[in-house]
């Protein structure tokens, strides 16, 4: 059972920037994947940006593109999500995840494993 722990998150003014952090608790030899999700009231969770651990390929969701940067640290088994130009649209608690197998990179159905989340706020 891999755990995932968010960190990183709070209130920002827009055009600022946040990173996010996502520890877990076991290599990457159990993920394939790791991906970051947000979720703001009322709505749906969507999916944000996600990242390969073996090559590094990365996938962004077009609100995010060109602002969001995801990125890993093997060694540390951390992953991370720099938020660059926040805007208030962008607030809502993110949850990382984590997926063993290919593909599906966008579909948080088919992740395995889920962090508690960590909120974030955009507002002057």
């Amino acid at each position: 059972q891999v755990q995932l722990v968010e960190s990183g998150g709070g209130l920002v003014q827009p055009r600022n920037s946040l990173r996010l952090s996502c520890a877990a608790s076991e290599g990457t030899e159990s993920r394939y994947a790791m991906g970051w999700f947000r979720q703001a009231p009322g709505k749906e969770r969507e999916f944000v940006a996600a990242i390969v651990w073996s090559v590094g390929f990365t996938s962004y969701a077009d609100s995010v593109k060109d602002r969001f940067i995801i990125s890993r640290d093997n060694a540390k088994n951390t992953g991370y999500l720099q938020m660059n130009s926040l805007k208030p649209e962008d607030t809502a608690v993110y949850y990382c995840a984590a997926k063993k197998t290919f593909g599906g990179l966008r579909t948080s159905s088919l992740y395995d494993y889920w962090g508690q989340g960590t909120q974030v706020t955009v507002s002057s």
